[in-house]
């Protein structure tokens, strides 16, 4: 069965910390994917700052 694992962080290195937990505990063999995407949005009306959403997901077999 094909199976996805999803992820978002406000921060890459905390999504980078994340996803490795997960992988550190699955199968190399049972690794299909890893999707990555970056959002950034402004903050609020007006304001030059920026959120930003780093997200991925694993499609693995389980």
């Amino acid at each position: 069965m094909i199976q996805v694992k999803l992820f978002d962080q406000e921060h890459e290195k905390d999504l980078e910390n994340e996803m490795n937990r997960f992988l550190e505990r699955l199968d190399e063999k049972k690794l299909l994917d890893i999707k990555y995407n970056i959002a950034a949005l402004p903050e609020d009306e007006g304001e030059k700052e920026q959120i930003y959403c780093f997200s991925a997901m694993i499609i693995y077999r389980k």
